[in-house]
């Protein structure tokens, strides 16, 4: 018996009923792996400026994750074709539907990765593809970042002692656009062009973080009246740590390129004004993350004491992680203080040994088929 049972477990898929059960229980959670590892990909291009053996392996992670991306798209697809009256549910789950925020997420990443690896091996071919994605990206961050919340206010329920952060999941996908179309804007041929990808970003930009930041104020007010979450959402307290990083670095990279752009178009005072105020948001909202970040590990230890059950919000640890030690490494080069050059490479090996752990034990889960489970219809007859 011990022998068989085994065996069972050997075989893919070997926890569900039958191997279509995975279509019909993929739910976009599973975006969050393409986060995870194009951020660490886009870390290992960063850091190869010091460690230059680095980038061929962020190269092949990139391509790695497009792949994903690309599977998982599939996969999702085919839910809502087969299973379109079960896949419907999600709008009204107050947990599963903010991970729609996850999908234009994991696209900027692999936007980003065809700037950073793909322009350099293929050259200036590979833009209208990537301007087109772009533009996509920014459709999807704009219809999550508002649709979702006004589900929120009229059709799902929610408590205030069951907030968490995965709210700042659909607001969050704009301020990553934004970051993306800070380095997409100067690789556009034509200046108007970079004009209006540059205004987006901004629009994109301030479409976000306000909002985000209304969340945090609301999570802070809830974890210090009803204190800490499930163990099984332990991942989410990394999650604060994204919008802070993302809009430090999109300020970042937006006032970089502002200069060049804003004058180009009749407008050199904007530019330097920009530049100016990017640099200063940059820092200050990095110490607001340092901040998070601290508290984060404070919280992650605590949980660990009683044990944290694995899931998919695992990877809730990664690209939070993953965007602040971009973000530290590109102050590091902007500032060249030794302080952010230093802490930004703990991260990216924090990061990798994070992405490592969360990757193995993801494969193990969907080899097996214990990750494939909707809350949206977990109560329904299989």
């Amino acid at each position: 018996m011990t022998c068989c049972a085994a065996k069972k477990r050997l075989r893919p898929l070997s926890l569900l009923p039958r191997p279509l059960e995975a279509i019909r229980q993929f739910t976009p959670n599973w975006f969050a792996v393409t986060m995870g590892t194009g951020v660490l990909a886009l870390a290992l291009a960063q850091w190869s400026a010091q460690v230059p053996s680095l980038r061929a392996l962020g190269e092949g992670l990139w391509v790695f994750n497009a792949l994903l991306f690309v599977v998982f798209t599939l996969m999702y697809t085919a839910r809502w074709v087969l299973f379109f009256d079960e896949a419907r549910r999600i709008f009204g789950h107050s947990t599963v539907s903010m991970f729609f925020g996850t999908i234009p997420m994991g696209l900027a990443t692999i936007i980003n990765g065809f700037l950073v690896f793909g322009l350099p091996r293929w050259g200036e071919g590979v833009l209208p593809l990537v301007e087109a994605l772009w533009w996509l990206d920014v459709a999807m961050s704009l219809a999550c970042g508002v649709l979702i919340p006004f589900l929120m206010f009229t059709r799902q329920e929610h408590r205030i002692d069951q907030m968490t952060a995965v709210w700042l999941l659909p607001v969050v996908a704009a301020e990553v656009a934004a970051a993306s179309g800070g380095l997409l804007a100067p690789h556009l041929a034509d200046a108007h062009s970079q004009l209006i990808m540059l205004v987006t970003s901004y629009i994109l930009w301030a479409f976000s973080l306000p909002v985000a930041f209304s969340i945090l104020t609301i999570l802070l007010l809830r974890m210090a009246l009803h204190k800490l979450p499930h163990e099984s959402m332990a991942a989410s307290s990394w999650l604060a740590l994204g919008p802070i990083g993302t809009g430090a670095l999109g300020m970042l990279l937006l006032g970089g390129e502002a200069p060049m752009i804003f004058a180009a178009n009749g407008l050199p005072g904007v530019g330097e004004v920009a530049s100016g105020l990017g640099l200063v948001a940059g820092i200050t909202l990095w110490g607001f993350g340092f901040w998070w970040m601290l508290m984060a590990l404070l919280i992650t230890a605590r949980y660990l004491r009683e044990g944290i059950p694995f899931n998919l919000g695992w990877w809730g640890f990664t690209f939070p992680l993953g965007v602040y030690a971009l973000t530290t490494l590109k102050l590091a080069g902007l500032l060249g203080l030794a302080f952010f050059n230093v802490l930004g490479c703990v991260l990216v090996v924090l990061l990798m040994v994070m992405w490592l752990i969360v990757g193995w034990r993801t494969v193990l889960g969907a080899w097996h088929g214990e990750l494939f489970v909707s809350p949206c219809i977990s109560g329904l007859a299989k």
